[in-house]
C-alpha cells in the first residue's frame, strides 16, 4: 500500500513533500547476529539533594523525597530484568542544566551508558556551557528541546537566536537533536532541521499525538522526508490506556512506522516487548534494529 509520501512524491514531483530517498540514501538496517536492546528514555531522580539539588529555573519540581539516593542502582536492575542491554538516561528537567547525577551514572557505567543533556535557548551562555560538558564527558550524545502546547518556558520558536546558536553547537559536535515536541511545533522544526544540513534529530514520544491536531499531525509526518530524522516509539502510554500493549493505538503506530520505516523507528520506553507487538508483520532483522540496531548505529555505539 502506498504511503502518504509516496502519494505526494508523484503530485508535486519537487519540493520538500516530494522528496523520496533514494535506496542509497536511506540507512541501512543494523542486524547482526544479535542486535543489542538499547533503552533511550530513563529519567534519573535522587531524594539526595545534597548532591543532587533541584535547580532554581527548573521548569517543574518534583518530590524527589520518595526517589532512592541511588536512582541507578534500581535503574540496572531494572535493566536486567528486561533484558535491555544499554540505554540512553535523559536528563530529566527538574535538575535544569546542572547534569551532574547524569554525569555520575556515566561514570560510574561508562560501557553501558549515553546520556542526554538540556540547557536553556535563552542562556547566551547554553552554547559554551554544551561544548564545555561534551568536552568533560565525550558520553553525553544529544541535547534536548521541549516545545508543545502548554509548554512554552523555554522557548517561543525554532526560530529563536538562541534556539538556533544551541542548535548549531551540538551539530557541529555530531550530536542527536532530540525533540520533545507536540504537533504543534513539527511545522517549526522541520525548518530549524532544513537550516542545518547533517542535522541527526530524534522525536520524543511518537510527537505527542495527543497534544496536537490531525491537521498538525500531518506536519509530523511530513518530518520522515529528512533522512536523519528518527521517531522513537515511546510514549504510547500518554495517550492509550489499554496497558500492557496498548492494542488501540496499533492503527497509528501502524501508520507512523510505514512512514518512517522500521530503519528510522527506535524503541524508548515501557517493555522491548511493545516493539514485537507493535511491528507484527516485520522481520526479526527490521524488529531488532528498532529495538537498539538502529540507535547503536546513530549513535556509533561500540558494544
Amino acid at each position: 500500500m502506498p504511503t502518504r509520501r509516496d502519494v505526494l512524491g508523484t503530485l508535486l514531483g519537487s519540493g520538500l513533500a516530494g522528496i523520496r530517498l533514494p535506496a542509497a540514501a536511506r540507512p541501512t538496517l543494523f542486524a547482526p547476529a544479535k542486535a543489542p536492546v538499547i533503552e533511550w528514555n530513563a529519567h534519573l531522580f535522587s531524594s539526595d539533594l545534597q548532591r543532587y539539588p533541584l535547580h532554581p529555573q527548573a521548569t517543574y519540581r518534583r518530590d524527589v523525597s520518595k526517589d532512592p539516593a541511588d536512582p541507578l542502582a534500581d535503574y540496572l536492575k531494572r535493566l536486567n530484568s528486561e533484558g535491555i542491554d544499554y540505554a540512553v538516561v535523559v536528563q530529566p528537567e527538574p535538575y535544569g542544566d546542572d547534569h551532574r547525577l547524569v554525569r555520575d551514572a556515566l561514570q560510574r557505567e561508562p560501557q553501558r551508558l549515553r546520556g542526554t543533556s538540556l540547557f536553556y535557548p535563552a542562556d547566551p551562555d547554553a552554547p559554551r556551557k554544551l561544548a564545555e560538558l561534551v568536552r568533560a564527558e565525550p558520553r553525553i550524545v544529544s541535547t534536548r528541546f521541549h516545545a508543545h502546547r502548554g509548554k512554552e518556558t523555554y522557548f517561543k520558536s525554532f526560530a529563536d537566536d538562541g534556539v538556533r546558536a544551541l542548535w548549531k553547537a551540538a551539530v557541529d559536535r555530531g550530536m542527536v537533536i532530540e525533540l520533545h515536541i507536540g504537533p504543534d511545533y513539527a511545522r517549526q522544526a522541520g525548518k530549524a532541521i532544513a537550516a542545518f544540513p547533517g542535522s541527526k534529530v530524534l522525536i520524543d514520544h511518537l510527537a505527542e499525538p495527543h497534544m496536537g491536531t490531525g491537521v498538525e499531525f500531518a506536519d509530523v509526518l511530513e518530518l520522515a522526508n529528512y533522512p536523519e530524522v528518527y521517531m522513537k516509539l515511546s510514549g504510547i502510554g500518554h495517550f492509550a490506556k489499554d496497558e500492557p500493549n496498548y492494542e488501540s493505538a496499533l492503527p497509528f503506530t501502524s501508520r507512523v512506522i510505514r512512514e518512517f520505516g522500521p530503519e528510522r523507528m527506535v524503541w524508548g520506553s515501557g517493555r522491548p516487548g511493545i516493539v514485537d507487538f507493535h511491528m507484527k508483520g516485520y522481520s526479526p532483522a527490521e524488529i531488532a534494529s528498532v529495538k537498539g540496531g538502529n540507535l547503536q548505529r546513530l549513535l556509533k555505539w561500540r558494544t
